[in-house]
């Protein structure tokens, strides 16, 4: 029996369980959503629509396929069979007190949301689940989790042949999550976005430069985009406005939610390659900021994730925005501490907050400015 690492979006879940008649549960292929709920809900029955027979049968028979399964039920990758929605909503509006009898979980997040909308608004309670986070991962394969990235699969096989297992994992997304949510055209084309996207990891978005590389339309861009959002490969950090004047850059920053396919679509294959090449400082960013992004959703902090950047150049990496509350932080791969590291948070972050260097160096204050262990900032 493979073993289980606990997860800790557990309790989470639990929560929604006991609040919700249905939960809606999405994340990555393969970042654990069928194991965690086989875990936490071992009595629950589990039926996938991966499995081409049970898209088949429902389409044959919504009714009596929701008469056999009616009573905690675990259906797993609905967007596969978008009109199960209305047929759940039906059972629930027959009683909505009973909480967490519908677990459903889908790969695709906007199809998803496309369908809580229109049928069970007000019904269903939505959480996500990531790859490991760092407080999960075991010990030994932490340092290689920055590059290698936090996909439960891979972390239990100890990493190994991990470019097959990435090439594998890209093309079943191409062929299984591209397809459902969109009309590419050419994949070609679709998989050079990628590349580019993974090497300008955490950099400005400039969709008319990426057009003009690829040869297509910026709508087009912007259109996969979405798809690539939807399906939880990269997520958009939008600029920090409020109280800092009008003088800044609007454009978001984009990141991986994994750092593993950064590494399989720039070549990256050994901890040496990552900690002397290039990509080290963006690769490190991207590592830290997905790591705090898996730490506010799997305890569904309700935060939103920011940055700041002034015309003249004047960056803050990350804000956390916890709505009572801000961690405003500047990342850098580095173990000796400079003060020139913080000076916009100095200048521009609110004192009233918590101000934060991570860093691989150690625990340091310097004007209520706390330099610590990025480490430390993300078992919390």
């Amino acid at each position: 029996m493979a073993v289980y690492i606990p997860r800790v979006a557990e309790s989470t879940l639990r929560r929604y369980i006991a609040s919700f008649p249905v939960l809606g549960l999405t994340g990555p292929r393969q970042s654990g959503k069928s194991t965690l709920l086989r875990h936490v809900l071992p009595d629950y029955q589990y039926l996938t629509f991966d499995d081409p027979k049970n898209i088949i049968s429902f389409g044959e028979d919504p009714e009596g396929f929701l008469r056999n399964f009616s009573k905690k039920v675990i259906f797993d990758e609905v967007q596969y069979v978008p009109e199960i929605f209305n047929y759940i909503k039906i059972r629930v509006d027959q009683d909505r007190t009973l909480y967490g009898n519908f677990v459903l979980t889908g790969s695709s997040q906007f199809k998803f949301l496309q369908h809580v909308t229109e049928s069970l608004a007000g019904r269903i309670g939505l959480m996500s689940l990531l790859p490991f986070q760092y407080s999960e991962m075991p010990k030994a394969w932490v340092q290689e989790s920055i590059f290698h990235g936090g996909y439960p699969e891979l972390v239990m096989r100890h990493y190994l042949e991990s470019e097959l297992w990435f090439g594998s994992y890209v093309e079943t997304y191409l062929s299984k999550d591209v397809r459902t949510l969109a009309n590419i055209g050419d994949l070609r084309d679709f998989r050079r976005f990628l590349q580019l996207l993974a090497a300008q990891a955490t950099q400005l978005l400039d969709m008319s430069s990426y057009a003009r590389d690829i040869g297509v339309s910026v709508p087009t861009i912007k259109r996969w985009l979405s798809v690539l959002e939807a399906s939880y490969i990269i997520f958009i950090v939008p600029p920090y406005h409020e109280n800092f004047g009008k003088r800044i850059t609007k454009s978001p920053k984009v990141y991986f939610y994994d750092t593993g396919l950064i590494s399989y679509f720039t070549g990256i294959t050994t901890f040496e390659q990552y900690d002397q090449g290039p990509m080290a400082g963006s690769l490190f960013e991207n590592y830290v900021v997905s790591e705090i992004l898996k730490k506010e959703l799997h305890t569904a902090t309700q935060s939103d994730l920011y940055y700041f950047r002034t015309q003249d150049q004047a960056e803050i990496d990350l804000i956390v925005d916890r709505k009572s509350s801000k961690d405003f932080i500047e990342i850098k791969k580095t173990a000796t501490f400079h003060p020139k590291f913080i000076q916009a948070l100095k200048k521009y972050a609110d004192k009233k907050y918590q101000r934060f260097l991570l860093y691989t160096g150690e625990k340091y204050r310097y004007d209520d400015i706390q330099a610590i262990p990025y480490w430390d900032y993300l078992k919390d």
